[in-house]
C-alpha cells in the first residue's frame, strides 16, 4: 500500500504467527534482507529524514516489514509495506506528515528491514513484532486475554458440560466465545436447569456411589449412579448442542411435543420435568439481550475516540444470540486515525482468537481486502468484514457504538479522579511529581505456614491487575519473620527488574513504594533498596496506628519522623484502598496456597498412579499413610497394581531404599 506516512500506520495483527528466518530473534532486531542495509551507515546523519533517505537506494520494490529505531536502538515504530522502497520514501519527504509521524521521523536514527513473500505475510509479521516490542508510536492492544467457551466433551459415555478457557486440546464441542466468565456461568447455570448435564470431573463421576446435591436440586440427572440411561443422556446432550447452535425454537417444539405426549400418558412427573426444561430455556433466551434474527455469527466492533483516548467495544453474536461484550482501550499514540486504530486492533485482537465468519465495523479500514485475507488465513475459512449502513446489522453497530461512548466517558471520569488523587498523594508525601506507578506490598502467613508475599500496582487508570505479582517465600528462616519476608520479596522483585529493564524505559519501575507496616518494615525495605542502589525510589510504610483503627494510620519513611494525614482526607481514603487491595490479594493468595496444601495427597505425586488406582489403593488400605507403610507384596494385592507399579509406590515412600 503506497500511502504517505500519516496514512501508512501499522496494520493489525493476524492470528497466524508469522516468524522470522531461523536464527533471527525479532525482539533483538533482524538483520536486513539481502541487498538492504540494516542500520545507519558510518558518517550518516544521526537522526531525521536524511537517515531514512540514505536507506532508499538499497531497498527493493518488494513487500516487507521495517523498523525505525532511535539513537539508543529502541524500536520506535514497526510497519509493513507492499513496497518497502515506496513506503520508506514517503517518510523521507520534508512535509505532509502529521505531528505524530513528524516526531517519529525526527527521532529515527536507524532502520531495519525484512522482505516477505507477500503483503499478507508482512501484515502478520508486523503485528507479531508490535506485540513483542511494544513500540511507542504503534497502536497497541493492551488487554489480550483469552475468552471462555462452553465445552461439551465427547470422550466419555456421559459427557460433561463446563467452562473452558485457553487452547482447545480437550476433545469435544466448543461453543463461544463468551465475553466474560460471568456470561458463561450464567449460561451454564440455566443450561443445567434445562438439560441437567453433569458438570463434575471424570474422577468425581467414577467415585460416586449416590447422587450429589445437584441431583437433589434438579441440576443434574445423576448419570453417575444410573438414574438416566446412556441413550436418554445422549439425547439430552444433542438437545443442548442444538440449543447452543441456535436451534432453540426446534428444541422447544420437540420438548413441547414430548410434554404433551407425557401428559396424555398421565406421566405427570415427566411432563412437569419437561415443562421446567422449557421454562429454563426461555430464561436463557431472555438473558441474552439483543438476539438478532438475521445475524447468526458475527463480532460487532465499534470505535469511539475522545480526549485523546479510544474505546473499542466488541459484541459477540453466535447462534443468533448475544453472548456478551467487552470494552478495550488500546494505546493509540497522539494523532492516530480511526482507520489505523481499528485495523491494528482487529488483527492484534484475532491473533489468538478464531475470527467469526462476519465482522461488522463502525468505521471503514484502509484496506479491507488485505484485512479479510489475514483473518481468513487465521480462521481457515472465509471471513467477511463490512461497515453496515442500514437494517438490523446497522442497529447492532449503533448499539455497540453507544456502549463504546458510555464506557469511554466512565473511564475518562475515573481517570480524572484518579489523577487528582495521585496529585494529592504527591503533595502529601512531598514527591516531585504525581506517581505514574505505585506498588504496594504485603505478606500473609499463619505462624510461618504457607507464607506468601504480594504486590499490587496502581496508576492513573486505577488498579492494574495484570501487573499484580505473588511471591512464595523460599528462603530458609524467612517464613514467619515479617521483616525477612519483606526483604526477600523486595530483593527478588528489584533484582529481577534490574536485569529485565536496567534502563527503566519499559514502564515497569515504580515511582512510589507503599509497605504495609511500620518503622521495622520500612527499615528492612530500605536496606534492600540501598544494597541494590535504588534509593531514588520513594518509600513509605503504612502502619495501622492507635487501636489499629482505619483513619488513624501513621506513615513512616527513611530519614523522616512519623506523620499522619487529616482524618477525613481523600488522600488517606485512597491510601486505605491501596492497602486494603494489597491485603485482599495477599490473603487470597495465602488461602489458595493453604487450600492446595490441605487437599494434597502423597499419592498424587507418584507417576503411574491415576484417579482409578488412587481410589483402589485408598479403598484397600484406608489412607495414604497406610499405603506408605505397606510392603511390595501387599501393594501387589491391590487390583490394578502391577509389580512394577508396586515397586514405584514403595520406592516413593522409602527413598532411602
Amino acid at each position: 500500500m503506497n500511502k504517505p506516512p500519516s496514512d501508512a500506520a501499522p496494520s493489525p495483527e493476524s492470528g497466524r504467527d508469522a516468524t522470522e528466518p531461523d536464527g533471527i530473534d525479532p525482539a533483538e532486531g533482524s538483520p536486513p534482507a539481502a541487498g538492504t542495509p540494516g542500520a545507519q551507515k558510518s558518517g550518516a546523519p544521526r537522526t531525521g529524514a536524511e537517515v531514512i533517505r540514505a536507506e532508499l537506494r538499497h531497498l527493493p520494490d518488494a513487500p516487507g516489514v521495517y523498523r525505525m529505531l532511535d539513537a539508543a536502538q529502541n524500536v520506535l515504530y514497526v510497519g509493513k509495506a507492499r513496497s518497502l522502497k515506496k513506503r520508506v520514501a514517503s517518510y523521507a519527504r520534508p512535509t505532509g506528515h502529521t505531528a505524530r509521524i513528524a516526531r517519529m521521523i525526527q527521532a529515527t536514527a536507524s532502520m531495519m528491514f525484512l522482505t516477505t513473500s507477500s503483503e499478507t505475510e508482512a501484515l502478520l509479521l508486523e503485528q507479531n513484532l508490535i506485540k513483542q516490542l511494544k513500540p511507542r508510536f504503534n497502536v497497541l492492544l493492551r488487554d489480550d486475554k483469552s475468552f471462555p467457551n462452553v465445552l461439551i466433551g465427547d470422550a466419555h459415555p456421559f459427557p460433561r458440560i463446563g467452562k473452558h478457557r485457553g487452547a482447545r486440546r480437550e476433545p469435544g464441542k466448543y461453543f463461544g466465545p463468551f465475553a466474560s466468565a460471568g456470561a458463561v456461568n450464567r449460561t451454564l447455570n440455566q443450561l443445567q436447569k434445562a438439560f441437567q448435564l453433569r458438570t463434575c470431573t471424570d474422577s468425581v463421576f467414577e467415585g460416586r456411589t449416590r447422587p450429589c446435591l445437584l441431583f437433589q436440586i434438579k441440576r443434574c440427572s445423576a448419570p453417575c449412579v444410573g438414574r438416566i440411561s446412556e441413550e436418554d443422556y445422549a439425547q439430552t446432550v444433542a438437545d443442548a448442542s442444538r440449543f447452543l447452535k441456535g436451534e432453540s425454537t426446534d428444541v422447544q417444539k420437540t420438548l413441547a411435543a414430548e410434554m404433551a405426549a407425557a401428559s396424555a400418558e398421565m406421566a405427570f412427573e415427566r411432563a412437569a420435568a419437561l415443562r421446567d426444561r422449557i421454562r429454563a430455556l426461555t430464561q436463557v433466551q431472555a438473558v441474552q439481550g439483543i438476539n438478532p434474527e438475521t445475524v447468526d455469527e458475527a463480532d460487532v466492533v465499534a470505535l469511539h475516540m475522545e480526549g485523546g483516548q479510544a474505546c473499542v467495544q466488541v459484541f459477540f453474536f453466535r447462534a443468533h444470540q448475544n453472548w456478551g461484550n467487552r470494552a478495550y482501550y488500546p494505546r493509540t499514540g497522539s494523532g492516530a486515525e480511526p482507520a489505523e486504530i481499528l485495523e491494528s486492533f482487529l488483527v492484534q485482537f484475532y491473533s489468538t482468537k478464531e475470527p467469526p465468519k462476519r465482522v461488522l465495523l463502525s468505521d471503514p479500514v484502509d484496506d479491507p481486502e488485505l484485512l479479510m485475507e489475514a483473518l481468513t488465513t487465521r480462521r481457515g475459512k472465509g471471513v467477511r468484514v463490512s461497515v453496515p449502513q442500514r437494517g438490523e446489522k446497522r442497529m447492532l453497530v449503533e448499539h455497540a457504538l453507544k456502549n463504546a461512548k458510555e464506557s469511554l466517558a466512565r473511564r475518562l471520569a475515573e481517570s480524572s479522579a484518579q489523577t487528582a488523587l495521585l496529585e494529592s498523594l504527591a503533595e502529601s508525601f512531598g514527591l516531585d511529581a504525581p506517581p505514574r506507578r505505585v506498588e504496594v506490598y504485603d505478606n500473609s502467613h499463619i505462624q510461618g505456614a504457607h507464607a506468601v508475599g504480594a504486590m499490587i500496582v496502581a496508576g492513573p487508570e486505577g488498579f492494574e491487575k495484570s501487573q499484580y505479582r505473588k511471591f512464595n517465600i523460599k528462603r530458609e528462616g524467612a517464613a514467619g519473620d515479617d521483616f525477612a519476608m519483606m526483604r526477600e520479596v523486595l530483593d527478588r522483585r528489584f533484582a529481577r527488574l534490574l536485569k529485565e529493564d536496567p534502563d527503566r524505559d519499559k514502564g515497569l519501575w515504580p515511582d512510589l513504594l507503599l509497605i504495609d507496616g511500620g518503622q521495622g518494615q520500612v527499615s528492612a525495605t530500605h536496606g534492600v533498596m540501598t544494597e541494590l542502589g535504588l534509593e531514588d525510589i520513594a518509600l513509605f510504610g503504612v502502619a495501622k496506628g492507635e487501636d489499629r483503627d482505619a483513619g488513624k494510620e501513621i506513615f513512616h519513611a527513611p530519614g523522616r519522623p512519623p506523620f499522619a494525614l487529616p482524618h477525613r482526607s481523600p488522600t488517606l481514603y485512597f491510601i486505605q484502598r491501596l492497602r486494603d487491595e494489597a491485603h485482599r490479594f495477599a490473603i487470597g493468595t495465602h488461602r489458595a496456597k493453604r487450600s492446595k496444601a490441605v487437599s494434597a495427597n502423597p499419592l498424587d505425586e507418584i507417576a503411574g498412579v491415576g484417579p482409578a488406582r488412587k481410589r483402589a489403593l485408598l479403598a484397600h488400605f484406608g489412607s495414604a499413610k497406610a499405603v506408605g507403610r505397606a510392603g511390595i507384596e501387599d501393594l501387589k494385592a491391590v487390583e490394578g497394581v502391577s509389580e512394577a507399579l508396586a515397586e514405584t509406590v514403595w520406592a516413593h515412600f522409602h527413598p532411602e531404599g
